[in-house]
């Protein structure tokens, strides 16, 4: 069955185009996977990098490096909660592609003040989502759900763009606060707050927080004691 992958871009496009049976199938498949991280207790550490600004290119290496090496120090965070180690797998690109994207972790770990991410056991390895489930099931997340969910919250007002569409609004409205839940955020010793699903909306300059739909209940939040952090602090965004 891991042969055969569900993309997350066709369920995306059941939503805005399907007839009524493609869209609820389409509706239920990401209930469903929201189901299955509530129900194991998952966390979900995101970037949305960037809402780009019209008119000014982007500079996709540095974007992605920038990416890993946030979501490594939410990771780093995560682990300390939980007192346990562990590793990042990365969905597989090139060679050429993937290797200096993850230097920003390597000298993190293995400078000569010592490791800033002692929970993380080795700089991120790749694999290929026909081989793991799990690259999969991050996949279906963030293209079935949190690409149309951030379309529709920050470019909402763009017309000329496919994925721009109002239909993705049942998305947002549906399972923006569960999706909120499942966050994993923390402060930091000098209590700022990290972690969770990021935005850089470099366009409208609009908060994280308008991916939810406004509700009651806030994400899980750890403090991370200064102790713990082996040097006195996290390391500092990229």
């Amino acid at each position: 069955m891991i042969h055969t992958e569900v993309k997350g871009a066709d369920v995306r496009k059941d939503i805005r185009v399907g007839n009524r049976d493609r869209r609820r199938a389409a509706t239920l498949l990401v209930d469903s996977v929201l189901g299955l991280l509530e129900r194991c207790n998952a966390r979900v550490l995101a970037r949305v990098v960037w809402v780009k600004q019209e008119g000014h290119a982007v500079n996709e290496t540095g974007v992605y490096s920038t990416s890993v090496g946030s979501l490594t120090e939410t990771f780093q965070a995560q682990l300390l909660d939980s007192h346990s180690c562990g590793v990042m797998i990365l969905d597989c690109r090139t060679k050429s592609k993937n290797a200096p994207n993850v230097h920003c972790v390597t000298t993190r770990k293995y400078r000569a003040g010592g490791d800033l991410l002692k929970g993380v056991i080795e700089s991120p390895v790749f694999g290929h989502s026909d081989t793991h489930t799990l690259l999969q099931l991050a996949d279906l997340v963030v293209s079935s759900l949190l690409f149309p969910v951030a379309c529709h919250a920050y470019l909402g007002d763009v017309t000329w763009n496919v994925h721009c569409d109002d239909a993705c609004r049942p998305l947002r409205e549906e399972f923006g606060e569960r999706l909120k839940k499942l966050q994993f955020r923390y402060q930091d010793p000098s209590g700022k707050w990290r972690g969770g699903i990021v935005v850089s909306d470099r366009r409208t300059a609009q908060p994280s927080s308008l991916m939810f739909r406004p509700g009651k209940a806030d994400a899980r939040a750890v403090m991370i004691p200064v102790q713990q952090t082996g040097g006195g602090s996290l390391p500092s965004g990229v």
